[in-house]
């Protein structure tokens, strides 16, 4: 008889990739960035566990919009009265690389706790140099 294998959190081995975000479009990156984090590529992936690895983003000022997304305005609310904002993507870019590499990745993951959990394995940096050498991340190419 056939069981199917449920994966245990101390059964996971969770790796550690480095990619390079230069001239790399940004929905591309955060996809296959969102796939490495829940663990999607690997054959233990289970929906309710962590199977994901860490993903360090280098060259987050570099990416690039496609088409004209770049002069699409992106809206929030300050939740105070008259507190609508916008900016450009591509402004945001320029001013804020990581943080808009991590917004786009969370858009892409599940808003659950397990999700939120899986965002912390995600570091942005926007220039080449990143302080995690110690943990020896293995070069990751993003499909163009």
């Amino acid at each position: 008889m056939n069981r199917t294998h449920v994966t245990k959190p101390a059964e996971v081995k969770h790796d550690w990739y480095v990619v390079d975000a230069a001239n790399v479009p940004v929905g591309r990156l955060a996809a296959q960035v969102a796939q490495i984090l829940r663990g999607k590529h690997k054959p233990t992936f289970n929906y309710h566990v962590d199977t994901g690895d860490f993903v360090v983003v280098v060259n987050a000022d570099k990416a690039v919009w496609t088409g004209r997304k770049a002069d699409e305005l992106i809206y929030w609310h300050t939740m105070w009265p008259g507190g609508l904002r916008n900016m450009k993507r591509g402004d945001y870019l320029d001013k804020k690389p990581a943080r808009l590499i991590e917004k786009v990745v969370w858009g892409m993951l599940p808003k659950t706790q397990l999700g939120r959990h899986t965002l912390r394995k995600l570091k942005v940096y926007a220039g080449p140099d990143h302080p995690h050498a110690a943990q020896q991340p293995k070069p990751l190419k993003v499909n163009d």
